[in-house]
């Protein structure tokens, strides 16, 4: 009885000259080809958004500063007055760099500036060597720069000594509170190099806006390349089962 269905099943799945049904290949086929081509379709729409994205960047490193928004983006260049409390400098992070002396260990120097009616905000001035002695600059100063979120710590984060002032996670709240600071905005200000001219000599500031990468296109081809080889390997399917068996 067993093997009576599982002979009329085959039938069923078998043409009468012999030739297999290519029903549920095709079908399969279909909504696979549709899945890829969408992927792809969702991929060129991110490249065009992408595109737009990275302009605008380009146009606000090109323009002036604009003055501290309320909610700042990474994405723009701010400019920030205050005082900085030099004597609460604190190093984030460790890299190594090349100089004229050779490689280097050193981290990125951050000191508080302080605002007249607003949160302190912490500024990251650049790399320094580890053992440097960080600058101390007085009096009113104007920052230009741009906006970098908190970190948060995770299970592979090297432990912070705010003893010594060395902190792996930049979190603002958390540096101000091991620094005895109040009230700190929640951010770091990156400050970006003003111009060719500027001395390079430590701290060494960031020279760019950070920019997301933009791998949309390769995402793109991938996606309708493996369209085009499903589409393939169907044809060359389907041709041998057209051959009678």
């Amino acid at each position: 009885m067993g093997a009576g269905r599982y002979r009329s099943r085959v039938r069923s799945a078998t043409l009468p000259n012999g030739r297999r049904s290519l029903a549920v290949p095709a079908a399969t086929t279909l909504v696979l080809l549709a899945v890829l081509l969408s992927l792809g379709v969702w991929q060129v729409e991110r490249l065009a958004w992408k595109r737009g994205l990275l302009a605008a960047i380009d146009q606000a490193e090109a323009a002036p500063a604009v003055p501290l928004p309320l909610h700042p983006s990474q994405f723009e260049k701010i400019r920030v007055e205050g005082h900085f409390l030099a004597g609460d400098a604190a190093l984030y992070g460790d890299q190594l760099r090349d100089t004229a002396q050779g490689p280097v260990i050193g981290a990125q120097l951050l000191m508080p500036l302080e605002r007249a009616g607003a949160p302190t905000v912490l500024v990251d001035l650049g790399w320094i060597p580890e053992h440097a002695n960080p600058p101390a600059p007085s009096g009113l100063v104007l920052v230009e720069g741009y906006v970098r979120e908190a970190e948060h710590p995770h299970w592979f984060s090297a432990p912070d000594d705010p003893s010594n002032r060395r902190f792996f996670t930049l979190d603002p709240e958390a540096i101000g509170h091991a620094l005895g600071l109040a009230d700190v905005a929640p951010f770091t200000l990156v400050v970006l190099r003003t111009g060719k001219g500027q001395a390079v000599d430590a701290p060494i500031p960031a020279e760019h806006l950070p920019r997301p990468p933009n791998d949309h296109l390769s995402y793109a081809i991938t996606w309708f390349g493996l369209a085009a080889v499903l589409a393939v390997v169907f044809g060359v399917y389907a041709a041998k089962t057209r051959e009678p068996s």
